[in-house]
């Protein structure tokens, strides 16, 4: 990018700095070769969906690969959610602690379950909830604990799942950003009572869309796989208040193919982590949210961190990276405690979460960000930084 002054942003009128976006969205195409092969076999069936012999296959798969002793499919990630909260919830209760700097449809997924959030806090360094924070919010209408792994690296599930033990209180993992990730050298899957993963195709498994539960618990996974289905075991026998929640052939064949391609893609995300961390030196208002590899993980997502020295708001700067075809957005803002509901949830006081859900942002990343891109990208945030002032009033006095 020319770097002769703030005039040739596409936020002040200029041509974007990219032709087409480059997305914070994942968006891997598996090998087609690949989803055709998986795809004949349901074709020769003929079975398209209801548990039909690919999503079978992909749940044999995905518990292999979790090492967990059942992984039960769905038609997407929240109602995995839902009906997993549903099944866990302790009789009678009926709050949910989770953090409010997470996903922005955790809540709706608890009030779709029958149940009221309760937001507790994150740690300021993890950005995720852990025993403390959610401790605080635990009473004797606790019905279930909903903890989130952030999006770089991960919450302590080992801590959280004693402390789950401890209090009594069943506790579910949503780890859609965790598929490839370990806890103290222990692959995700198989904390807690159950987790829960995304198939979407901005996560690292791209099954189109869908999701799935792994667990070690055989009666909750064959409560899930009853309710996913209706309910319904047998002709006309009603076990359990259900839904149609099952995931189709087409779905499970392409989260096989992308299973397949996982560890090249861990090794291509890698390579853009490691670019960013590079190219990141030459800007001082932003710190990247470095993976810790003493753990196994997959380098997908780039958070950074805006320090006071930044001379533009968060928003300011994610307003200019869009206008440049940079679709970086801000990382879980609002907090879910600030957005507005049509159900009840309860929250004490969340100053730090209000604090840090001002400070981050998403960056580029994803199969449809080639390590040319980076550097590009972080030579607009250095010109950005180089004329923040200059910037930050122009845009001013276009509004």
């Amino acid at each position: 990018m020319e770097k002769s002054g703030p005039r040739d942003l596409a936020a002040l009128g200029g041509t974007p700095l990219f032709d087409r976006p480059r997305p914070t969205s994942n968006l891997v195409r598996p090998d087609l070769e690949l989803f055709l092969k998986y795809s004949r076999v349901f074709f020769d069936a003929r079975r398209y969906t209801n548990t039909g012999p690919v999503s079978v296959l992909m749940e044999e798969r995905f518990a292999e690969f979790h090492e967990v002793d059942h992984c039960v499919s769905f038609s997407s990630g929240f109602w995995g959610l839902v009906l997993a909260m549903r099944a866990l919830a302790l009789a009678g209760k009926r709050e949910v602690v989770m953090p409010s700097f997470t996903y922005r449809r955790l809540a709706d997924a608890a009030y779709w379950a029958g149940l009221v959030p309760h937001f507790c806090e994150v740690d300021a360094q993890s950005l995720a909830a852990t025993p403390a924070t959610v401790g605080a919010c635990v009473g004797t209408g606790t019905a279930l604990l909903v903890i989130t792994h952030p999006i770089v690296n991960c919450c302590d599930a080992v801590g959280l799942t004693a402390f789950a033990r401890e209090i009594g209180v069943p506790v579910l993992f949503d780890s859609v950003e965790s598929v490839y990730e370990t806890v103290a050298g222990r692959r995700t899957g198989s904390f807690g009572n159950a987790e829960v993963y995304s198939l979407h195709a901005s996560k690292l498994v791209n099954g189109f869309e869908g999701g799935y539960v792994t667990t070690d618990d055989a009666e909750l996974a064959d409560r899930l796989a009853l309710e996913r289905g209706f309910g319904f075991r047998g002709q006309d026998n009603v076990a359990f208040f259900g839904t149609n929640a099952k995931l189709n052939e087409v779905h499970a064949a392409m989260a096989l193919a992308s299973l397949e391609d996982l560890d090249d893609q861990v090794e291509r995300n890698r390579r853009r982590y490691y670019a960013y961390r590079s190219a990141m030196r030459k800007v001082s208002g932003l710190r990247l949210l470095e993976f810790d590899e003493t753990e196994t993980t997959s380098f997908k997502n780039i958070v950074v961190e805006v320090l006071p020295a930044w001379p533009l708001s968060r928003d300011e700067t994610v307003a200019v990276l869009n206008a440049e075809n940079a679709l970086a957005r801000a990382y879980y803002s609002p907090p879910l405690h600030a957005m507005h509901a049509s159900y009840e949830t309860r929250h004490d006081d969340l100053s730090l979460t209000e604090a840090l859900a001002e400070r981050f942002m998403n960056l580029p990343c994803g199969h449809h960000v080639s390590l040319e891109d980076v550097g590009s990208i972080v030579d607009l945030l250095a010109f950005l930084e180089q004329h923040g002032g200059a910037i930050t009033e122009l845009l001013a006095a276009r509004t």
